[in-house]
């Protein structure tokens, strides 16, 4: 009897040392990507609370915002970011891409952990095309590991001249980066175009290649352009993947990835 119970209790041990041990190997991160809309619902109702609660019900470490108004008259004069991570208890910050309607326009990023550096870095684009660009934050997880963290929109025109520019800025960028990487945003891009092809040169895509899940336009989607990528590749895992429909809060479904970070 004391032998089997000994036997069990040396089981129950090495079931919780093994789990102590995966734990330590990986940090798991969830990522949302979400176009908001710049806060006006697609009923015209500019409603914060109800894109907050899409964030809250997400529970994620790290966001990317885009079409982020900072105090516009379109906005109501609300800096959309900081609105946001207040009633979602995530750190705010606002990237501007332009002065627009009294005030600015741009992409923000929502963190649930420390930050210890930014930039928000103008994109190239086309004369007379609209501006865009990347705003990225460099965050200490609980685990003490370094990431970077970027939020960006790519231009949105047909011809894709611009969005290619702004996919090789980032190309650039990313080759110069000491940490592990996650970049998130509309990239107004469906899989296997230019701009997204370029990107996948150094980065990981986190949808499935043979079943990419449209995320536009909310109501009835159809294609994929939200995406959530990483690098190096062999320091990420995705674990999950959902697109989150709501037919009112924004044009665009979110995008929400749960990663794992592998230890180096």
């Amino acid at each position: 009897m004391k032998s089997t119970l000994l036997l069990i209790i040396l089981y129950l041990l090495s079931n919780v040392i093994s789990l102590a041990q995966n734990s330590e190997d990986s940090t798991s991160i969830k990522v949302l990507s979400f176009n908001i809309l710049h806060g006006a619902t697609t009923q015209n109702t500019f409603d914060l609370d109800a894109i907050a609660q899409v964030i809250i019900d997400a529970n994620p470490d790290f966001v990317a915002l885009q079409e982020v108004d900072y105090k516009t008259n379109r906005a109501h004069q609300y800096d959309l970011a900081t609105e946001l991570g207040w009633r979602s208890k995530l750190l705010p910050l606002f990237g501007r891409a332009m002065y627009f309607d009294g005030g600015e326009y741009g992409v923000a990023i929502l963190s649930k952990h420390t930050l210890i550096a930014s930039e928000n870095m103008a994109l190239p684009t086309k004369a007379g095309d609209e501006p865009r660009t990347a705003l990225s934050v460099t965050s200490i997880l609980p685990g003490s590991d370094t990431i970077v963290f970027i939020a960006t929109h790519l231009d949105h025109l047909k011809d894709g001249a611009s969005r290619l520019l702004q996919a090789q800025q980032l190309q650039d960028v990313s080759t110069k980066l000491n940490h592990p990487a996650i970049i998130a945003g509309d990239l107004n891009a469906p899989p296997g175009s230019p701009a997204i092809e370029l990107l996948e040169q150094h980065w990981l895509s986190s949808y499935k290649h043979d079943n990419p899940h449209p995320t536009y336009p909310s109501h009835q989607p159809e294609v994929k352009i939200d995406y959530v990528m990483m690098k190096p590749a062999s320091r990420w895992q995705v674990v999950q993947r959902e697109v989150i429909a709501d037919t009112i809060v924004s044009d665009h479904c979110a995008y929400l990835v749960t990663l794992k970070l592998l230890k180096d």
